[in-house]
């Protein structure tokens, strides 16, 4: 029996840029030229679900990395320069968040150390929740149709943390550009002085450094490989400190997001329909010709109950009977939402972010703990500040909503009544009792809003600004049209008068003129200009410890970087860095292992070693298939070279070989125990002066040959390999990008329990597979209409279209082989 077991195999209609296995359920996500998203489950390599390219995000993605929960997918994308975070269960966009430069690679890491410190954070890490109420979801029945985000995801944005424990997402790109984001979110680094293009990364799960693999170009259409090893002692020294202001910066993170969406939601509860009262007066301005006011005309009507000509044709013509009862159905409607929304949202939200706000500020005045990372204790009083102030700003709406509310309601059941006198209507006998109060309320209304303004009409158009609560929501840096008059507020004329409490640092700023959408933005630049100083000040503690130039690469834009060698591993039980590379112009049979360890000053003695792989497969072959599954492209008196190789556990590699210059050949997957070469002695004296390709010859060397871990894989021109070592599976890809194949690997020590083990590999993904339900049946149902009828229709639930285009593929590939 073959030494690995393929479940699944599959021509695809677009070729594979990113192709990564999930670290916990036997699922792959890969990522197309096209800007899809795929994920597929390993038995027959069935597609879960498909994310499409969005042009609010973008189209091009450049590298994806699982979070080590597995229930969170990162990728970024390249035309848009944009890092995505994506619900694996939902297959919804969660996060967006922007960078200076493209990514070129991600690594996702989660720290394994314990200390008693970290201990009890993690015992402790739930406080808020003993003081804060749960903050209430989004109403579904608002949709941002513009948006990417939509709000009813506020619990899963919410929940973005995941696990206590400290995760990082690191993101390399260009220009030397590397940045550090915990949780995926908070940036608690930039990283400066990497030369050239970052094309591999690997932070260790000690946190005392970051292995790094750059392109530096040079002359003649090629680059010089290098391995930079970036000393981040800094991260592993204050770990439990590190950990606890990520956690509170993160939950400050998510929070700003909630805010702007509950302010979307309340923009979009906001109706275009109560301008109407505004344009409809000041079109009458513009065609009456009468000298009289507007105000005059209504009071007239209220007073004495006659109205001019062109009032009544004002009303009974454009406004009508039945357009001013929609018209205050909508304002009623409207009101009320956005007055639900700011007391049970913003005001939730913001109390939530005061109370982290606050914490973060008495961590920043421990600084024994938190000063070497930059906590800034007075930029973190400004941004306490600019929350307040928006506390104060949704407060004046409030108090705006409810007048409005109030005098609309007057105005209107006036009005309404005058004009059904107007159409000698009956009018109902509730609605004809009116006091004096009554009109002395619907005449200060009119006095107040109907008064024509010439500057309101330069500026937006109109004479008349009746609606008042449409100005706060406009993200607009211009000045309230109308703001709150203050001029009988007791205690603002307290505060002006006071020589003490007028300059108070206990007392909110609360900018009368400006909006809710300027407020809201000066809060959030605040908070990030406070956000930002701790990943300046770990940025610049960040040094380089190790700069070895490995070799020249012709520079190709064939291949997708991420599938190209070198390949990182973090060996998390020795903390060790393992680098895997070839140099197919200098040995094309060899297959190098450098090994650094993870803290920059302690010494590895056999850091460097090469493998043969001249003689790999040899003695197991024969001229009619061997046991270990040979067959008629693999022979034995080929060298084979290596194509990918990535890493499965700490001791093995998986690796793809071919015959060096010779496309005819078999191509094999093989798994290379690394366990021999590990524990050599042998010393390699490496010259600093000299790139490691120029002094090749020096490296030690071991031969290596395999037992029955190899594998032929027929008909398939294999070039690159994706592998999970903890869920033993391996996704092999074609050279041509579209051709994939599934492997369960280290099958034939349990080749008696091959139903359990079916049934094991699954178990943990029940969940996964129930939240998935609906969305699958869907996608089965729309593959159904367009299959043909048949047993094997049915069982590969593959529709017409889409296996005439693998028959096509499929034609490709055969040309291609032969």
């Amino acid at each position: 029996m073959p030494a690995f077991r393929q479940v699944g195999e599959k021509q695809l209609p677009n070729p594979v840029l990113c192709m990564a296995w999930s670290p916990k359920r036997d699922l792959i996500a890969l990522a197309n030229t096209t800007g899809e998203l795929l994920l597929h489950r390993l038995a027959n390599f069935q597609r879960v679900w498909i994310l499409p390219p969005n042009e609010y995000t973008g189209k091009e993605i450049t590298a994806i990395a699982w979070r080590p929960d597995g229930k969170i997918l990162a990728f970024s994308l390249g035309d848009t320069k944009q890092v995505v975070l994506c619900d694996v269960e939902k297959a919804e966009i969660l996060h967006v968040f922007p960078v200076e430069t493209a990514a070129s690679c991600m690594h996702w890491m989660e720290v394994l150390e314990e200390s008693s410190a970290l201990s009890s954070f993690y015992t402790s890490e739930d406080e808020s929740k003993l003081f804060l109420p749960k903050l209430p979801t989004l109403p579904k029945s608002y949709s941002t149709t513009s948006r990417i985000f939509s709000e009813e995801k506020s619990d899963e944005i919410l929940n973005l943390l995941g696990e206590v424990r400290l995760n990082i997402l690191v993101l390399g790109g260009g220009d030397g550009f590397l940045e550090l984001y915990a949780y995926g979110m908070y940036k608690i680094a930039t990283l400066a002085g990497v030369p050239g293009t970052c094309r591999s990364l690997s932070l260790s799960s000690d946190l005392k450094s970051l292995s790094v693999i750059t392109d530096v170009p040079h002359s003649a259409g090629k680059a010089e490989i290098c391995y930079i090893q970036l000393d981040t002692g800094l991260l592993s020294d204050c770990l439990p400190e590190v950990t606890r202001m990520a956690r509170k910066f993160t939950h400050i993170s998510t929070l700003l997001q909630y805010l702007r969406l509950s302010l979307t939601c309340m923009c979009e509860a906001w109706e275009d329909i109560l301008m109407q009262m505004d344009l409809r007066l000041t079109k009458f301005v513009q065609e009456k010709n009468t000298s009289t006011q507007v105000q005059d005309e209504f009071l007239e009507l209220l007073l004495w109950g006659q109205s001019s000509p062109e009032l009544q044709a004002l009303l009974m013509n454009q406004l009508t009977v039945k357009g001013l009862k929609k018209l205050g159905q909508s304002i009623e409607s409207s009101y009320s939402s956005i007055q639900k929304l700011v007391i049970s949202h913003l005001q939730s939200g913001s109390e939530a972010l005061l109370y982290h706000l606050s914490e973060v500020q008495g961590m920043s005045l421990w600084k024994q703990k938190f000063q070497p990372l930059g906590l800034d204790a007075a930029a973190i009083e400004d941004a306490i500040t600019a929350v307040g102030s928006f506390s104060l700003k949704a407060n004046e709406l409030l108090q705006v909503i409810d007048k409005s509310m109030k005098n609309f309601k007057a105005f209107f059941r006036w009005l309404y009544v005058a004009m059904l006198r107007m159409c000698e209507e009956h009018v109902p006998p509730e609605l004809n009792k009116m006091t004096q109060k009554d009109i002395s309320f619907v005449a200060d209304f009119l006095s107040e809003h109907f008064s024509e303004n010439e500057e309101l009409f330069d500026r937006k158009g109109k004479y008349f600004n009746v609606e008042r609560v449409g100005q706060y929501l406009k993200d607009e840096d211009d000045d309230l049209v109308s703001p709150p008059n203050t001029s009988g507020n007791q205690w603002v004329k307290f505060l002006q008068e006071s020589t003490h409490l007028k300059a108070s640092p206990l007392l909110f700023p609360s900018y009368p003129q400006k909006s809710l959408h300027f407020v809201k933005r000066m809060m959030e630049s605040v908070i990030e200009s406070c956000l930002r100083k701790p990943a300046e000040v770990i940025g610049k503690s960040v040094k380089q410890a190790v700069c070895l130039p490995l070799y020249m690469a012709q520079s190709s834009d064939k291949a997708p970087r991420l599938f190209e060698l070198p390949s990182l591993w973090n060996d998390k039980k020795a903390n060790m860095h393992y680098i895997v590379f070839c140099m197919p112009e200098v040995s094309p049979c060899k297959l190098y292992l450098l090994r650094r360890a993870t803290d920059p000053h302690r010494h590895v003695p056999n850091g460097l070693m090469a493998v043969d792989l001249s003689n790999v497969l040899s003695h197991r072959m024969d001229g009619d298939g061997g046991e270990g599954g040979s067959a008629a492209g693999v022979r034995p008196d080929c060298a084979y070279g290596c194509l990918d190789a990535r890493f499965y556990d700490d001791e093995t590699l998986t690796v793809v070989l071919r015959v060096p210059e010779d496309e005819s050949k078999g191509r094999v997957l093989a798994q290379l125990p690394l366990g021999a070469a590990l524990r050599s002695d042998a010393h390699f004296n490496w010259d600093p002066a000299l790139r490691l390709d120029l002094q090749g010859g020096a490296i030690p060397c071991q031969g290596l040959v395999l037992e029955n871990q190899w594998r032929d894989l027929e008909n398939m021109k294999a070039q690159f390999v994706a592998v999970n070592g903890i869920r033993k599976v391996a996704c092999v890809l074609s050279a041509n990008l579209r051709h994939v194949r599934v492997y369960e690997m280290d099958v034939e020590d349990e080749e008696d329990e091959e139903g359990a083990e079916s049934q094991n590999a699954s178990a943990d993904q029940e969940d996964l597979e129930t939240s998935m339900a609906v969305q699958g049946q869907e996608m089965a149902v729309q593959e159904a209409e367009q299959a043909e009828a048949g047993p094997e229709a049915a069982d590969s639930g593959v529709g017409a279209l889409e296996r005439s285009a693998e028959e096509h593929l499929e034609s490709e590939e055969s040309l291609e082989l032969s």
